[in-house]
């Protein structure tokens, strides 16, 4: 951690300390651990003939000018379903339905978990808001700069789950 981190107890400062294995922030006048929950972020794959929408993501933002799946936070008490629909509005003015999770992102030193869901039914015509500066359609050998390096797996699987078999 760069920056001072205040014990949630007393208020005193902590320092880097080994507990359970790792380096957590430890208050030098209480003794008391800080423990630093991840976060929960949600991403939407929404399909249309073999392309997936995704967004140029605006200045201000982690990864700015980089392309990603529209995404974001979960809020504290927000169920996560209704998280992922929240985003996809919020992001490109789309209404949809989500189905169950299809994935689920987290790896070592990442603060962020993410859950990731398909969208099983779309409504309205695309335009970028939020976070975001543009949006596009997108197939598989045509993907622009990703935001995250998990976004062409997660691409990866969801195209071909759902392509077509070759026929004979």
């Amino acid at each position: 951690m760069g920056s001072v981190v205040y014990c949630q107890q007393c208020g005193g400062e902590t320092e880097q300390q080994e507990r359970d294995g790792r380096l957590r922030p430890v208050c030098t006048r209480c003794g008391r651990v800080t423990w630093f929950d991840p976060r929960l972020a949600v991403a939407v794959v929404i399909e249309r003939h073999n392309s997936v929408l995704l967004g140029k993501r605006g200045p201000g933002v982690r990864a700015p000018g980089l392309w990603g799946l529209p995404a974001g936070f979960v809020e504290r008490g927000e169920v996560v379903e209704a998280a992922a629909v929240r985003e996809v509005r919020e992001e490109t003015g789309l209404d949809v339905a989500v189905g169950a999770i299809q994935d689920v992102v987290s790896y070592e030193g990442e603060s962020v978990v993410l859950l990731v869901f398909a969208a099983t039914e779309v409504a309205g015509e695309p335009a970028p808001g939020d976070d975001l500066v543009e949006i596009g359609w997108f197939s598989l050998d045509s993907l622009p700069p990703l935001a995250f390096v998990h976004d062409r797996s997660i691409i990866e699987a969801h195209l071909g789950a759902n392509r077509e078999p070759a026929e004979d």
